[in-house]
């Protein structure tokens, strides 16, 4: 797939840059994001122009992994405020992934680009389904994640692997009728629980 721009209220979402090398290593220095998202440690500026310049457009090539900046929609150069993205195809399920910097954070600014982004993957990519994972405690990430609109599933034992230590996660779904959209399959719930 091109890459694609996408537009919230306040927000413009558009595929990483070579530019954006600099401020993604920056952001990555946060250890908050850092202890909850896999990366390499340390992570420097040779990790954030691969990642910006090889890794993000390959992944747009091969229909991987749609990821995201996010900036103010008034201002494309403006700050990055947040990263989303989409990865993880199969059989018309995607997984949601986001971080936001530390200097935005509290504001909905992730909230805000994972509804868009979910808006899109469910017009555009014909997503049935989309799930948030999160390592059992990263409450601030869970918290984002029901605001979107993902309900909660349950925890899956030992399915996160980071720093070499599998642990538990949490496992929420969006659904396309969650935000009022019509899905590409028809959803037959169960009638037991």
């Amino acid at each position: 797939m091109e890459p694609v721009t996408l537009t919230s209220e306040r927000l413009l979402l558009r595929p990483f840059a070579p530019d954006d090398a600099e401020e993604v290593r920056a952001a990555v220095q946060d250890p908050e994001i850092s202890r909850w998202i896999p990366l390499p440690n340390p992570y420097g500026i040779a990790d954030a122009e691969d990642f910006v310049g090889r890794y993000v457009p390959g992944a747009w090539r091969d229909d991987t992994e749609y990821t995201f900046s996010v900036r103010p929609r008034d201002r494309e150069h403006g700050p990055l405020l947040a990263s989303v993205s989409l990865h993880h195809p199969r059989a018309g399920t995607w997984e949601v992934g986001f971080y936001t910097v530390r200097e935005h954070r509290g504001n909905g600014y992730a909230t805000e680009a994972t509804r868009a982004l979910a808006h899109w993957a469910f017009t555009t990519l014909r997503c049935t389904r989309l799930e948030w994972r999160a390592e059992v405690g990263n409450t601030a990430s869970r918290l984002v994640a029901e605001k979107a609109g993902f309900t909660l599933e349950g925890t899956l034992r030992a399915a996160f692997v980071h720093h070499d230590t599998r642990r538990d996660c949490w496992l929420a779904s969006l659904l396309p009728s969650d935000l009022g959209l019509p899905s590409a399959l028809p959803y037959l719930p169960s009638r037991h629980a």
